[in-house]
């Protein structure tokens, strides 16, 4: 009888450890950056409308920059414990790999190159976008094929410039590259017709034409040269880093997902609709320590930065002055391809 009162014991110790969530010890990573007091993550060396741009006085504001702002609210619970290093497309490889940055949030895709041959790690696709051409309307360009002989402006260092290369191969035609690290510049050497097509991120082009000095003067070729899942990127062999930036994109997602936002989030948490709403506003402990988090990082995320759906319409949306549509960067309930993982 002892022996099985024992092993009952024995078990329900088991069951509690199991139950009870383990308070992690930070990865280097985290570790580094909560002794430091700031997170260190990518800007733009110069202007990247709509993700990552200098207003007047100064403040960087844009679409990744909010989502380099959200990891650093859930890991201090302020939005000032951020520095934004600016760095070109060519410089996020070594700065990540010097430590000088903790984590590449800067329109940046996952390929199979960048995982094997320089050691990165991947977050889930924030965003999905595609690499469109623009050309001058006066070309009378109608497609892709009718570029060829012709010069096309693309920004260095960047996956676009073997996107156009592939795609021209594969249409049987030849175009000449002309690139430039400054998005400034290549808008500037593509608007003063120093080359005949800017090929670039959708997003970007759109917003290029959308503030162009004569938006009708340009058409956007209906050709789809590549579709790029952008992710946050970071150094390898550390999982728990991924982690909390995974899980702080899933908690911007489920938020807009449950009708939180940063204006109702504290009525929510007063009063949560459901138990996995209660558990991801810190009402229920649980989803911080797992993280070598508190468990308010969640909340403290959405009062300060808003869900996903506020992100993207006042930094590129419909309350931005480009009016992008979500399209498939919608909610998967919407007909987009985000969803929040589990907090179970």
């Amino acid at each position: 009888m002892k022996k099985i009162l024992g092993a009952l014991s024995a078990g329900a110790l088991a069951a509690v450890a199991f139950a009870t969530p383990a308070l992690a010890e930070a990865g280097p990573t985290l570790k580094e950056v909560q002794e430091r007091g700031s997170l260190n993550c990518t800007g733009h060396n110069g202007s990247w409308l709509g993700f990552a741009e200098v207003d007047d006085q100064g403040n960087w504001k844009g679409l990744d920059i909010d989502l380099c702002r959200a990891v650093s609210v859930a890991i201090f619970g302020d939005r000032d414990s951020l520095n934004i290093v600016p760095v070109s497309w060519a410089q996020r490889w070594p700065s990540l790999q010097s430590g000088d940055v903790d984590v590449v949030i800067k329109a940046s895709g996952g390929t199979f190159s960048r995982d094997t041959e320089l050691g990165l790690q991947f977050s889930r696709p924030y965003y999905l976008g595609t690499t469109v051409v623009m050309v001058h309307k006066d070309l009378g360009v109608e497609n892709f094929e009718g570029l060829d002989g012709g010069s096309v402006c693309i920004p260095a260092g960047t996956t676009i410039e073997r996107q156009v290369a592939a795609y021209a191969d594969r249409v049987g035609i030849e175009v000449e590259s002309v690139t430039f690290e400054k998005t400034e510049e290549l808008r500037e050497a593509y608007f003063s017709k120093r080359c005949d097509a800017y090929a670039q991120w959708g997003p970007t082009v759109g917003i290029a034409r959308s503030v162009s000095d004569n938006p009708d003067g340009h058409v956007i070729l209906d050709d789809v040269l590549a579709l790029e899942p952008e992710v946050a990127i970071m150094r390898q062999g550390d999982d728990q880093w991924v982690d909390v930036v995974n899980w702080v994109f899933s908690a911007l997602w489920f938020a807009e997902q449950e009708g939180i936002t940063s204006g109702n989030v504290d009525e929510m948490k007063a009063n949560p609709t459901t138990t996995e709403v209660g558990k991801v506003l810190g009402v229920t402990p649980g989803i911080g320590g797992p993280l070598g988090l508190s468990d308010d990082w969640a909340y403290n995320v959405i009062k300060q930065v808003g869900n996903y759906g506020e992100i993207f319409g006042r930094n590129i949306g419909e309350q931005s002055d480009y009016g992008m549509p979500r399209g498939l960067n919608n909610l998967w309930n919407e007909g987009g391809i985000h969803y929040p993982m589990v907090f179970d």
